[in-house]
Protein backbone atom coordinates (compact mmCIF):
# COMPACT_ATOMS: atom_id res chain seq x y z
CA UNK A 1 0.00 0.00 0.00
CA UNK A 2 1.51 3.73 -1.04
CA UNK A 3 1.10 6.11 1.46
CA UNK A 4 1.19 9.65 1.06
CA UNK A 5 1.03 12.86 2.83
CA UNK A 6 -2.12 14.50 3.24
CA UNK A 7 -1.77 18.64 2.37
CA UNK A 8 0.84 20.62 4.30
CA UNK A 9 0.46 18.00 7.23
CA UNK A 10 2.85 15.44 8.36
CA UNK A 11 0.14 12.96 8.66
CA UNK A 12 0.72 9.96 6.20
CA UNK A 13 -2.24 8.39 4.63
CA UNK A 14 -2.60 5.14 2.60
CA UNK A 15 -4.08 6.34 -1.10
CA UNK A 16 -6.92 4.18 -0.38
CA UNK A 17 -9.41 4.95 2.50
CA UNK A 18 -12.77 2.60 2.97
CA UNK A 19 -15.68 4.20 2.90
CA UNK A 20 -18.44 2.98 4.73
CA UNK A 21 -21.55 4.35 3.45
CA UNK A 22 -22.67 1.05 2.78
CA UNK A 23 -22.51 0.36 6.58
CA UNK A 24 -26.14 -0.28 7.95
CA UNK A 25 -28.79 0.50 4.87
CA UNK A 26 -30.90 2.75 6.71
CA UNK A 27 -33.86 4.19 4.76
CA UNK A 28 -34.33 3.91 1.10
CA UNK A 29 -31.57 6.06 -0.29
CA UNK A 30 -28.56 4.34 1.99
CA UNK A 31 -30.33 0.64 1.72
CA UNK A 32 -29.71 1.26 -1.95
CA UNK A 33 -26.19 1.86 -1.52
CA UNK A 34 -25.74 -1.27 1.02
CA UNK A 35 -26.46 -2.92 4.16
CA UNK A 36 -23.79 -4.31 5.96
CA UNK A 37 -24.21 -5.52 9.08
CA UNK A 38 -21.34 -5.69 11.91
CA UNK A 39 -20.21 -9.57 11.43
CA UNK A 40 -20.26 -8.43 7.59
CA UNK A 41 -18.07 -5.27 8.32
CA UNK A 42 -15.35 -6.74 11.00
CA UNK A 43 -14.40 -8.79 7.94
CA UNK A 44 -14.39 -6.11 5.53
CA UNK A 45 -12.44 -4.28 7.65
CA UNK A 46 -10.10 -7.52 8.19
CA UNK A 47 -9.03 -7.31 4.50
CA UNK A 48 -8.34 -3.51 4.46
CA UNK A 49 -5.53 -3.90 6.92
CA UNK A 50 -4.06 -6.92 5.67
CA UNK A 51 -3.79 -4.93 2.59
CA UNK A 52 -2.27 -2.27 4.56
CA UNK A 53 -5.19 -0.17 4.07
CA UNK A 54 -5.92 1.49 7.66
CA UNK A 55 -8.39 4.57 6.44
CA UNK A 56 -11.86 4.39 7.76
CA UNK A 57 -14.28 7.15 6.64
CA UNK A 58 -17.99 7.32 7.57
CA UNK A 59 -20.21 10.41 7.86
CA UNK A 60 -22.96 10.97 10.92
CA UNK A 61 -25.51 11.13 8.38
CA UNK A 62 -24.81 7.87 7.09
CA UNK A 63 -28.30 5.98 7.98
CA UNK A 64 -28.83 8.85 10.48
CA UNK A 65 -25.57 7.62 12.62
CA UNK A 66 -25.69 3.59 11.99
CA UNK A 67 -22.76 3.57 9.98
CA UNK A 68 -20.86 4.95 12.25
CA UNK A 69 -22.08 2.38 15.05
CA UNK A 70 -21.45 -0.38 13.29
CA UNK A 71 -18.14 1.13 12.18
CA UNK A 72 -17.58 1.77 16.09
CA UNK A 73 -18.33 -1.97 16.85
CA UNK A 74 -16.46 -3.42 14.11
CA UNK A 75 -13.02 -1.79 15.09
CA UNK A 76 -13.36 -2.72 18.46
CA UNK A 77 -9.46 -3.18 20.52
CA UNK A 78 -7.80 -2.16 17.23
CA UNK A 79 -8.54 1.41 17.12
CA UNK A 80 -5.21 2.63 17.76
CA UNK A 81 -4.31 0.60 14.54
CA UNK A 82 -6.12 2.54 12.23
CA UNK A 83 -7.41 6.35 10.98
CA UNK A 84 -11.19 7.25 11.38
CA UNK A 85 -12.81 10.14 9.78
CA UNK A 86 -16.45 11.57 9.75
CA UNK A 87 -18.23 14.43 8.83
CA UNK A 88 -21.22 16.70 9.62
CA UNK A 89 -22.86 19.55 8.58
CA UNK A 90 -26.41 17.87 6.96
CA UNK A 91 -29.08 17.30 8.72
CA UNK A 92 -29.37 14.97 11.96
CA UNK A 93 -33.00 16.05 12.55
CA UNK A 94 -35.71 18.19 12.20
CA UNK A 95 -34.64 20.99 14.43
CA UNK A 96 -33.81 24.22 13.44
CA UNK A 97 -30.28 23.59 15.34
CA UNK A 98 -29.47 19.89 14.17
CA UNK A 99 -27.73 20.94 11.14
CA UNK A 100 -24.99 23.25 9.68
CA UNK A 101 -21.54 24.19 10.63
CA UNK A 102 -22.54 26.54 13.60
CA UNK A 103 -20.73 26.06 17.46
CA UNK A 104 -24.19 24.87 18.87
CA UNK A 105 -24.76 22.14 15.90
CA UNK A 106 -20.90 20.86 15.76
CA UNK A 107 -20.12 20.19 19.63
CA UNK A 108 -23.18 18.73 19.11
CA UNK A 109 -22.46 16.32 16.28
CA UNK A 110 -18.87 15.70 17.20
CA UNK A 111 -19.53 14.06 20.73
CA UNK A 112 -22.54 12.11 19.50
CA UNK A 113 -20.08 10.85 16.43
CA UNK A 114 -17.57 9.39 19.17
CA UNK A 115 -19.98 7.67 21.14
CA UNK A 116 -21.15 6.08 18.07
CA UNK A 117 -17.67 5.70 16.79
CA UNK A 118 -16.78 4.55 20.51
CA UNK A 119 -13.78 6.42 20.47
CA UNK A 120 -12.74 9.30 22.13
CA UNK A 121 -10.90 11.23 18.98
CA UNK A 122 -11.47 10.75 15.28
CA UNK A 123 -8.39 11.57 12.96
CA UNK A 124 -10.11 13.74 10.15
CA UNK A 125 -13.11 15.76 11.09
CA UNK A 126 -15.00 16.85 7.41
CA UNK A 127 -17.63 19.45 7.27
CA UNK A 128 -19.29 17.66 4.65
CA UNK A 129 -21.07 20.91 2.67
CA UNK A 130 -20.66 24.45 3.55
CA UNK A 131 -23.09 26.46 4.93
CA UNK A 132 -23.47 29.67 3.61
CA UNK A 133 -25.61 30.90 6.96
CA UNK A 134 -22.86 30.02 9.87
CA UNK A 135 -19.31 32.88 9.51
CA UNK A 136 -16.30 31.07 8.59
CA UNK A 137 -14.74 32.41 12.02
CA UNK A 138 -17.52 30.46 14.14
CA UNK A 139 -16.95 27.45 12.18
CA UNK A 140 -13.10 27.74 12.14
CA UNK A 141 -12.68 28.57 16.08
CA UNK A 142 -15.17 25.75 16.73
CA UNK A 143 -12.88 23.27 14.82
CA UNK A 144 -9.65 24.58 16.46
CA UNK A 145 -11.02 23.89 20.05
CA UNK A 146 -11.69 20.49 19.21
CA UNK A 147 -8.54 20.35 17.96
CA UNK A 148 -6.91 21.79 21.22
CA UNK A 149 -8.88 19.67 23.25
CA UNK A 150 -7.71 16.38 21.70
CA UNK A 151 -11.14 15.26 20.20
CA UNK A 152 -9.65 16.02 16.46
CA UNK A 153 -6.42 15.31 15.16
CA UNK A 154 -7.09 17.08 11.39
CA UNK A 155 -9.72 19.08 9.81
CA UNK A 156 -10.78 18.73 6.39
CA UNK A 157 -14.20 19.95 4.41
CA UNK A 158 -16.40 18.48 1.72
CA UNK A 159 -17.50 19.76 -1.17
CA UNK A 160 -16.64 23.30 -0.92
CA UNK A 161 -16.17 25.92 -3.56
CA UNK A 162 -13.02 27.44 -3.69
CA UNK A 163 -13.89 30.87 -2.88
CA UNK A 164 -15.55 29.63 0.41
CA UNK A 165 -12.31 27.48 1.02
CA UNK A 166 -10.12 29.71 0.04
CA UNK A 167 -11.89 32.36 2.45
CA UNK A 168 -11.33 29.52 5.42
CA UNK A 169 -7.74 29.33 4.80
CA UNK A 170 -7.03 32.73 4.70
CA UNK A 171 -8.70 33.23 8.13
CA UNK A 172 -7.25 30.53 9.56
CA UNK A 173 -3.86 31.23 8.75
CA UNK A 174 -4.06 34.73 10.04
CA UNK A 175 -5.62 34.03 13.22
CA UNK A 176 -3.02 30.83 13.77
CA UNK A 177 -6.12 28.10 13.73
CA UNK A 178 -6.08 24.79 12.58
CA UNK A 179 -6.45 24.88 8.67
CA UNK A 180 -8.46 22.80 6.39
CA UNK A 181 -6.01 19.57 5.61
CA UNK A 182 -7.76 17.78 2.76
CA UNK A 183 -10.78 18.66 0.68
CA UNK A 184 -13.00 15.52 -0.04
CA UNK A 185 -14.62 15.89 -3.44
CA UNK A 186 -15.81 14.08 -6.65
CA UNK A 187 -13.53 13.62 -9.06
CA UNK A 188 -13.95 10.78 -12.23
CA UNK A 189 -13.12 10.60 -15.68
CA UNK A 190 -16.85 11.63 -16.49
CA UNK A 191 -17.04 14.26 -13.93
CA UNK A 192 -13.61 16.33 -14.01
CA UNK A 193 -14.54 19.64 -13.08
CA UNK A 194 -12.19 19.75 -10.17
CA UNK A 195 -9.24 20.33 -12.58
CA UNK A 196 -10.32 23.62 -13.00
CA UNK A 197 -10.20 25.67 -9.89
CA UNK A 198 -9.86 23.37 -7.24
CA UNK A 199 -6.73 21.14 -8.40
CA UNK A 200 -4.98 24.17 -8.95
CA UNK A 201 -6.18 25.92 -5.99
CA UNK A 202 -5.08 22.90 -3.78
CA UNK A 203 -1.31 23.33 -5.38
CA UNK A 204 -1.09 26.51 -4.65
CA UNK A 205 -2.28 26.14 -1.32
CA UNK A 206 -1.25 23.12 -0.03
CA UNK A 207 -4.66 21.21 0.32
CA UNK A 208 -4.81 16.96 -0.65
CA UNK A 209 -7.69 15.92 -2.33
CA UNK A 210 -9.60 13.04 -1.41
CA UNK A 211 -11.80 11.96 -4.17
CA UNK A 212 -15.36 10.78 -3.33
CA UNK A 213 -17.33 8.61 -6.11
CA UNK A 214 -14.35 8.06 -8.11
CA UNK A 215 -15.99 5.63 -10.61
CA UNK A 216 -19.06 7.92 -10.87
CA UNK A 217 -21.47 6.08 -8.72
CA UNK A 218 -20.76 2.54 -10.29
CA UNK A 219 -21.01 3.92 -14.06
CA UNK A 220 -17.41 3.41 -14.08
CA UNK A 221 -17.39 -0.01 -13.26
CA UNK A 222 -17.82 -1.75 -16.59
CA UNK A 223 -21.16 -2.96 -15.97
CA UNK A 224 -23.24 -0.94 -18.44
CA UNK A 225 -22.21 0.09 -21.78
CA UNK A 226 -23.83 1.09 -24.76
CA UNK A 227 -25.91 -1.71 -25.18
CA UNK A 228 -26.44 -2.62 -21.57
CA UNK A 229 -27.87 -0.54 -18.95
CA UNK A 230 -27.45 -0.47 -15.21
CA UNK A 231 -28.44 -3.66 -13.09
CA UNK A 232 -31.91 -2.73 -11.36
CA UNK A 233 -30.31 -4.43 -8.50
CA UNK A 234 -27.41 -1.94 -8.65
CA UNK A 235 -26.93 1.40 -6.68
CA UNK A 236 -26.61 2.96 -10.14
CA UNK A 237 -29.93 1.56 -11.20
CA UNK A 238 -32.00 1.87 -8.26
CA UNK A 239 -29.92 5.50 -7.60
CA UNK A 240 -28.33 7.86 -10.01
CA UNK A 241 -26.82 11.36 -7.80
CA UNK A 242 -23.82 11.65 -10.12
CA UNK A 243 -24.47 13.28 -13.20
CA UNK A 244 -22.47 12.74 -16.41
CA UNK A 245 -22.94 12.41 -20.14
CA UNK A 246 -24.43 9.34 -21.57
CA UNK A 247 -21.78 9.58 -25.05
CA UNK A 248 -18.48 10.84 -22.81
CA UNK A 249 -18.99 7.54 -20.51
CA UNK A 250 -19.04 5.36 -23.21
CA UNK A 251 -16.20 6.81 -25.02
CA UNK A 252 -14.40 6.71 -21.47
CA UNK A 253 -15.26 3.03 -20.93
CA UNK A 254 -14.28 1.70 -24.54
CA UNK A 255 -10.49 3.13 -24.04
CA UNK A 256 -11.11 1.62 -20.33
CA UNK A 257 -12.00 -1.70 -21.54
CA UNK A 258 -9.28 -1.42 -24.25
CA UNK A 259 -6.36 -1.12 -21.47
CA UNK A 260 -7.74 -3.16 -19.00
CA UNK A 261 -7.55 -5.79 -21.63
CA UNK A 262 -4.00 -5.17 -22.36
CA UNK A 263 -3.07 -5.10 -19.01
CA UNK A 264 -4.69 -7.53 -17.42
CA UNK A 265 -7.71 -5.38 -15.33
CA UNK A 266 -10.65 -4.55 -14.90
CA UNK A 267 -12.77 -1.21 -16.30
CA UNK A 268 -12.57 0.09 -12.80
CA UNK A 269 -9.10 -0.82 -11.74
CA UNK A 270 -7.89 1.54 -15.09
CA UNK A 271 -10.17 4.38 -13.54
CA UNK A 272 -8.66 4.05 -10.57
CA UNK A 273 -5.32 3.90 -11.38
CA UNK A 274 -5.84 7.05 -13.64
CA UNK A 275 -7.40 9.28 -10.37
CA UNK A 276 -3.59 8.49 -8.68
CA UNK A 277 -1.76 9.75 -11.38
CA UNK A 278 -3.54 13.43 -10.85
CA UNK A 279 -1.81 15.79 -8.90
CA UNK A 280 -2.84 16.49 -5.14
CA UNK A 281 -4.60 13.11 -5.06
CA UNK A 282 -3.78 12.14 -1.11
CA UNK A 283 -6.36 9.48 -1.08
CA UNK A 284 -9.24 7.54 -3.39
CA UNK A 285 -12.29 6.60 -0.96
CA UNK A 286 -13.17 3.26 -2.15
CA UNK A 287 -16.79 1.77 -1.44
CA UNK A 288 -18.03 -1.97 -1.51
CA UNK A 289 -21.05 -3.92 -0.35
CA UNK A 290 -19.14 -7.18 -0.21
CA UNK A 291 -15.26 -8.60 -0.25
CA UNK A 292 -15.33 -9.48 -3.73
CA UNK A 293 -15.81 -6.03 -4.71
CA UNK A 294 -13.59 -4.40 -1.79
CA UNK A 295 -10.66 -7.03 -3.66
CA UNK A 296 -11.22 -6.10 -6.84
CA UNK A 297 -10.66 -2.20 -6.34
CA UNK A 298 -7.78 -3.46 -3.98
CA UNK A 299 -6.47 -4.64 -7.40
CA UNK A 300 -6.23 -1.07 -8.67
CA UNK A 301 -2.68 -0.94 -6.99
CA UNK A 302 0.66 -1.71 -7.24
CA UNK A 303 0.61 -0.66 -11.05
CA UNK A 304 0.85 2.39 -12.65
CA UNK A 305 -0.38 3.48 -16.37
CA UNK A 306 1.87 5.02 -18.61
CA UNK A 307 1.69 8.22 -19.74
CA UNK A 308 0.60 7.20 -23.27
CA UNK A 309 -2.47 5.77 -21.66
CA UNK A 310 -3.17 8.51 -19.55
CA UNK A 311 -3.45 10.65 -22.67
CA UNK A 312 -5.55 8.52 -24.01
CA UNK A 313 -8.13 8.57 -21.00
CA UNK A 314 -7.62 12.14 -20.84
CA UNK A 315 -8.70 12.65 -24.01
CA UNK A 316 -11.88 10.44 -23.96
CA UNK A 317 -13.05 12.09 -21.32
CA UNK A 318 -11.86 15.96 -22.23
CA UNK A 319 -14.30 18.09 -20.54
CA UNK A 320 -15.94 21.20 -21.98
CA UNK A 321 -13.57 23.87 -20.89
CA UNK A 322 -15.39 27.30 -18.97
CA UNK A 323 -14.94 30.51 -18.90
CA UNK A 324 -12.15 32.26 -18.10
CA UNK A 325 -10.13 28.85 -18.57
CA UNK A 326 -10.80 28.41 -22.42
CA UNK A 327 -10.00 32.57 -22.39
CA UNK A 328 -6.49 31.95 -21.06
CA UNK A 329 -5.68 28.53 -22.51
CA UNK A 330 -4.13 30.03 -25.49
CA UNK A 331 -1.76 32.10 -22.78
CA UNK A 332 0.65 29.25 -21.26
CA UNK A 333 3.16 31.63 -20.29
CA UNK A 334 0.57 32.94 -18.10
CA UNK A 335 -0.67 29.63 -16.62
CA UNK A 336 1.50 27.24 -14.05
CA UNK A 337 1.99 24.00 -16.30
CA UNK A 338 -0.45 21.58 -14.45
CA UNK A 339 0.93 17.66 -15.06
CA UNK A 340 -2.02 15.81 -16.75
CA UNK A 341 -4.42 18.00 -15.57
CA UNK A 342 -6.48 20.19 -18.87
CA UNK A 343 -5.37 23.80 -19.18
Amino acid sequence: MEYRRLGRTGLQVPVFSYGTATFGGGGEFFKAWGATDVKEAKRLIDICMDSGLNFFDTANVYSRGLSEEILGQAIEGRRAQMLLSTKATFPMGDGANERGSSRQHLTAALNASLKRLKTDYVDMYFMHGWDAHTPVAETLDTLNGFVQSGKVRYVGCSNFPSWHLMKSLAYADQHGLARYAAHQAYYSLVGRELEFEHIPFALDQGVGTMVWSPLAGGALSGKIRRDKPAPKDSRLGQINFVKYNDETLFNVVDVLDSIGKERGKTVAQVALNWILRKPTIANIVVGARNEEQLKANLGALDWKLTNEEVGLLDKASAPVIPYPNWHQKDFPSLIPSLPSVTQ
